[in-house]
């Protein structure tokens, strides 16, 4: 029997920490409002996805919505971070 942890998994997979794949696991459960998904069952949702780099959290989270794994509401999405050429705009 596998007696790793999800976000030890996670880490290994995707070639992060195991601080950054437990955060990963937390902002995933973030995104949903009030029922979150526990970490095993976003492990086994994404291991049948063969994503070939670490998705963002939200994204994992509504794909999990949409394919009926984890149909509990989401919350919006996090704002995207702009970029400096948007801060500043072009000279």
């Amino acid at each position: 029997m596998n007696k790793s942890k999800p976000f030890e998994i996670i880490a290994v997979q995707f070639q992060i920490s195991r601080e950054s794949a437990k955060y990963f696991l937390i902002r995933v459960q973030k995104s949903f409002r009030k029922e979150k998904p526990p970490h095993q069952v976003i492990l086994e949702f994404m291991n049948g996805q063969n994503f070939e780099s670490l998705p963002k959290p939200h994204q994992v989270a509504a794909l999990m919505n949409a394919s009926g794994v984890w149909v509990y509401p989401l919350n919006p999405p996090p704002p995207t971070p702009l970029d400096e050429e948007d801060l500043y705009g072009s000279a």
